[in-house]
């Protein structure tokens, strides 16, 4: 008979076996978790390897995407210099009918001045009676003293209006009459220039031609366009010295290819044998589209033929020195040249068809004999585009134009030199290829040595009008009164003084100076420290009163969110970036300026002494840029109905100046500068330039340097 256990025993007994149980249950589930926490670890580390492959694969595929983009540029650029005579031969022929100007005045356009001030109506004053005979002629008198006040004042307006339509008349009429006179001068001096070729004058000749290499506008960028020439009027004979690029101007490197082992982009050379043959080419071509462009501008068949002798920069073996070394010449009769379809050619088997001579190693400054120098005709040479550093004051009218125009194709446009300089007309017509702020631009280039009068302004937006242009450019070697800047003022005019030109040229790599050791402009774009100004320029002026000053209040239509921050400036540079007044730095360090909370309707303000600027300062510069932090992704198209109000110490409105509205894309503009001008005046000169790249492209310009 069994006997079951029981009591204490057997209870213990239970117990245990409950907690082997879940032990073992416990040791199942940790390994079961330990076993996942391996899986996911082993599936982590196949997941980051695979990634690190990927972002691997990519960034080599980055470099490679680079090794391909660099070689497409050497093949673009090759592909341009083999290509340099058939894309000359296809472009506009100069013609001496291009230098004639139309004879179009803007007619008169008084605007509202036009309009007649209404008189007041005598039946809208009859009065409305009373309840007694004295209140009925109360009333009658003071409705005839009311008309009769009203009729005083509309009279006295129209009066004032006759007096001023017929001052704008007498204004427009002098201008009119001034503009129809220089267009008139100016196309009786293309006339004297055509009956100067047909009589074949060595001076005109020479001038025309000259002309006509400088408007070809299919010469690639990089190529230099110097020359000297003379007219052998005997022998009807046009010869000519050209400059032609140096070995330099065909890529040493065939390509590009990423090596991933050193992680580097590596050049591929280009055999020297191939590219002695292409640099060859390419001198063959210049010679040859220089002989189409003189033959196919020789519209009178002045021309009987053309020596043309191609230099290079290069060393006199006698002396070491520079020396330009003849590396190509030819001597050819218009019978001989006009026959030939160049667009088919090989350049360097044609122009030997042509007796011509083609160093054989001219990559080494291997020189031949020329032909015949422009020095050897006897007469006067001509020479353009010469010397280290070109006195814009004395540079050659047409030389002047064609660096005019270099300066608009190294900001990225399309320009082409039209007419010669002086003439009141269109120097330089430039394209801007932006699909936003581009267009037509209309260029006129005049050396003076005295300020520019405003009749020059006006008689450039004229020319813009007429032409149907987007926007026109006074470019001088001196610079611009009031009356220019005022007239300017809100229309599509760009004035460009002396001492900016300068700038310009050598922001860009141009050359250029104003008169004997003038200015070069340029350097480093960056502020001009401490040590680069004295003290006494950075210091205000004496006092002069209580400290007077005014508040530039901003408005605006539109909701987005703008810092508006204010440069001092000495001709287009900061003086310090501390006289850059921002969020960060709310004032200068004499407190001239300063940015204050606006008042009375305006979002922004800033106050600002004029009188207690600095000595140095020549403009205050304001401007405004989208503040990133509130309105990100935000661009300036709802910057519309700008202003700024120009208020006294009290907030009395004083005036209003009109800025430019914001365009899509832009995050950053200029909205206008206030120069200092002779007497110590200051007077405002509209913005208007926009920027992509926000506060930091902008200031850059102006010498701030943002890390």
């Amino acid at each position: 008979m069994s006997r079951r256990s029981g009591g204490a025993i057997g209870t213990w007994a239970e117990a245990q076996r409950r907690q082997q149980r879940e032990h073992e249950a416990r040791a199942r589930a940790a390994q079961r978790a330990q076993r996942e926490q391996e899986r996911r670890q082993r599936a982590y580390e196949r997941d980051l390897a695979r990634r690190h492959r990927e972002q691997q694969a990519a960034y080599r595929r980055g470099r490679e995407a680079d090794a391909r983009a660099r070689t497409e540029e050497i093949e673009a650029r090759v592909a341009e210099l083999s290509g340099l005579l058939v894309a000359g031969c296809r472009g506009q022929v100069f013609r001496t009918g291009s230098l004639t100007r139309a004879e179009y005045i803007e007619p008169f356009a008084p605007g509202p001045l036009e309009h007649p001030v209404p008189m007041p109506d005598p039946a809208l004053y009859r009065s409305q009676g009373g309840w007694t005979a004295r209140a009925r002629e109360r009333a009658d008198r003071e409705a005839a003293q009311r008309y009769e006040y009203d009729l005083a004042v509309a009279r006295a307006a129209e009066a004032d209006r006759q007096a001023r339509l017929a001052e704008y008349r007498r204004q427009y009429d002098a201008w009119a009459g001034g503009l129809r006179a220089e267009i008139q001068q100016h196309n009786a001096g293309v006339a004297r220039l055509v009956e100067g070729l047909r009589a074949r004058d060595p001076e005109s000749v020479v001038e025309y031609f000259s002309a006509a290499l400088y408007a070809s506008t299919e010469w690639p960028q990089g190529l230099p366009r110097r020359l000297s020439a003379a007219f052998d009027r005997t022998a009807a004979q046009l010869v000519l010295a050209w400059e032609l690029p140096g070995f330099a101007v065909v890529p040493g490197s065939r390509s590009v290819r990423y090596v991933a082992a050193s992680d580097e982009l590596k050049e591929v050379a280009r055999p020297l044998a191939r590219r002695r043959e292409l640099y060859r080419d390419v001198l063959a071509q210049c010679l040859l589209l220089v002989l189409r462009d003189l033959f196919a501008a020789d519209e009178s068949g002045v021309l009987g033929s053309v020596v043309v002798s191609g230099f290079v920069d290069g060393v006199d073996p006698a002396t070491g020195r520079r020396a330009d070394v003849v590396v190509g010449t030819v001597t050819v009769a218009r019978e001989d040249f006009t026959g030939l379809t160049l667009e088919q050619v090989s350049a360097v088997e044609c122009l030997e068809g042509i007796r011509g001579r083609l160093s054989a190693r001219p990559d080494t400054g291997a020189a031949v004999r020329p032909d015949r120098l422009p020095q050897d005709i006897g007469a006067d040479v001509v020479s353009h585009g010469d010397g280290d550093e070109p006195d814009l004051l004395e540079m050659d009218p047409i030389a002047f134009e064609h660096l005019v125009a270099e300066l608009f194709r190294a900001r990225g446009m399309r320009a082409v030199t039209t007419q010669r300089s002086n003439d009141g007309g269109v120097d330089v017509e430039a394209f801007d290829p932006d699909p936003i702020s581009g267009g037509r631009i209309i260029v006129q280039a005049k050396r003076y040595r005295h300020t520019v009068p405003p009749t020059a302004v006006r008689d450039l937006y004229g020319t813009v009008q007429d032409t149907g242009a987007n926007k026109g450019v006074l470019v001088t070697t001196s610079g611009f009164g009031p009356g220019s800047y005022t007239f300017a003022n809100g229309k599509p005019l760009t004035l460009v003084s002396g001492a900016e030109l300068v700038e310009l040229l050598a922001a860009h790599g141009l050359r250029g100076r104003l008169g004997p050791g003038g200015g070069t402009g340029g350097g480093a774009r960056r502020a001009p420290g401490p040590g680069e100004l004295t003290p006494e320029d950075l210091a205000p002026p004496p006092a002069d009163g209580d400290g007077d000053f005014h508040v530039l209040g901003m408005v605006w239509a539109g909701a987005v969110g703008l810092d508006v921050c204010a440069l001092v400036c000495r001709q287009g540079r900061v003086l310090s970036e501390s006289h850059f007044v921002f969020f960060n730095n709310e004032r200068t360090p004499d407190g001239s300026v300063r940015a204050v909370p606006p008042t009375a309707g305006d979002r922004a303000a800033v106050r600002v002494a004029f009188d207690a600027l600095p000595t140095a300062a020549d403009r205050l510069v304001l401007v405004a840029a989208v503040d990133p932090a509130t309105h990100p992704g935000a661009d300036l198209a709802g910057f519309t109905g700008a202003g700024i109000v120009l208020r006294d110490a009290d907030g009395a409105e004083l005036d209003r100046l009109v800025v430019s509205d914001g365009r899509p894309g832009e995050t950053a503009l200029v909205l206008g500068s206030f120069r200092r001008r002779p007497g110590g005046n200051w007077e405002f000169v509209i913005g208007g330039k926009g920027y992509t790249g926000g506060l930091e492209a902008l200031v850059g310009e102006y010498g701030i340097e943002v890390e």
